[in-house]
């Protein structure tokens, strides 16, 4: 090409010049862009690495606080792989599995020092080394990253064992109980005998009144007999033989006990018999004996020459028995609290009788009640229903 080729004419030099001016000052442009964009990415980078530096450093301490508090747990804490091998044991787990707990099988642990107790939430544990037994609390719950499975384990030995004295203390509360019942139970009865018994040492006595003394105090003694039976058979667990009775029979059975002693007290003791045949469903010693501390109540609560009244009344479906007495009576105090065990205003009291007669009328399906103006004497009153006569059998 020649020279003269390359010449151009001055329009398209200058045109050709602005277009080299224009991308010049464009590129100028971006450039300046992109060190804005550079710089702002610089700042946002800066502020998110500050804040994941913050963010590590908040989780570091947050390791460091759970390491603490694990290591500070008086629970163990086992972390389990997915093959259920154990690879984490905190200090308590340690020292209540052993410090060679780690890389061991979970299952082949449990298999071997593990067994089951009475109590569904408790394991007995066995320590290979000392054989001391512990008993352990175990609950198991999923990671759901890895398979992975933790491990809380309780030692709640020393919850077990003041468990196992309080339900050694509630038995032996439980006995005493029982002992001081039969005592109140046996102590009327007893009396009676003694009182029947006495009679022998007269200088004279006629051989009929021997004998009529001798059957009095052999029934007695035969109720005593009963009613030790009755308590074995409720130490045994075993439930109290039930039958369909008059109640007017079971009324002159606990007269014919306590009868005695009211002649003693020179208290007169009157029985009103309806004379119509109403049948419950009671056992016949308990029920007696119910009766006879209602009436020794009434006794000893009366003076010389007051009287007693056993009375029999109809209900509805039912039959109420009660006991009026004319002695000191009762204040509100002492009535709200009538029945409640050992609760006595006697000295020589056990404070049980009554609380049996509650129980056992609750047991029945009945009642008791009692009334007392302080002074002026007490009604006690029994209900009882009546059963039908053809379910007797």
């Amino acid at each position: 090409m020649s020279p003269e080729g390359l010449n151009l004419a001055p329009k398209e030099l200058e045109a050709a010049f602005s277009l080299f001016t224009e991308a010049s000052r464009q590129l100028s442009e971006s450039y300046a862009e992109l060190q804005q964009q550079a710089v702002s990415l610089t700042a946002q980078l800066e502020i998110a690495n500050g804040a994941l530096r913050r963010e590590y450093e908040e989780k570091a301490a947050l390791s460091r606080r759970l390491t603490l508090l694990l290591e500070s747990l008086p629970a163990g804490v086992m972390e389990l792989d997915a093959d259920g091998v154990i690879v984490e044991a905190n200090p308590a787990a340690r020292k209540l599995l052993g410090d060679d707990v780690v890389g061991r099988s979970w299952r082949k642990i449990k298999e071997e020092r593990f067994s089951a107790t009475p109590e569904t939430d408790l394991l007995r544990y066995r320590s290979g080394e000392s054989a001391q037994i512990r008993h352990l609390s175990l609950v198991e719950s999923d990671i759901p990253e890895g398979g992975a499975r933790l491990v809380l384990i309780h030692d709640l030995t020393e919850s077990w064992e003041l468990q196992q004295a309080l339900a050694r203390h509630q038995r032996l509360a439980a006995m005493g109980e029982m002992a001081a019942g039969l005592a109140h139970q046996l102590r009327t009865p007893l009396a009676t005998a003694l009182l029947y018994a006495g009679h022998f040492a007269r200088p004279v006595l006629a051989d009929s009144d021997r004998v009529r003394f001798a059957g009095k105090m052999l029934d007695r003694l035969n109720h005593l007999e009963a009613l030790i039976g009755n308590m074995l058979l409720f130490v045994r667990g075993q439930a109290q033989e039930l039958e369909a009775i008059p109640i007017q029979s079971l009324l002159e059975e606990a007269v014919h006990t306590v009868l005695p002693q009211f002649e003693k007290d020179n208290v007169l003791l009157l029985f009103h018999d309806v004379g119509e045949e109403a049948l419950v469903r009671v056992n016949r010693k308990e029920m007696v004996g119910a009766l006879v501390n209602l009436l020794d109540n009434a006794r000893l609560a009366s003076r010389p020459s007051q009287q007693v009244k056993l009375d029999l009344s109809w209900h509805e479906d039912s039959v109420v028995v009660s006991v009026v007495d004319e002695g000191c009576g009762m204040t509100r105090e002492v009535l709200s609290r009538l029945f409640d065990p050992f609760f006595t205003t006697r000295k020589e009291g056990t404070g049980l009788g009554l609380a049996i007669v509650r129980n056992l009328m609750a047991v029945y399906g009945g009642d008791v009640s009692a009334e007392s103006v302080p002074g002026q004497g007490s009604v006690l009153r029994i209900r009882l229903p009546v059963i039908d006569p053809a379910s007797k059998l």
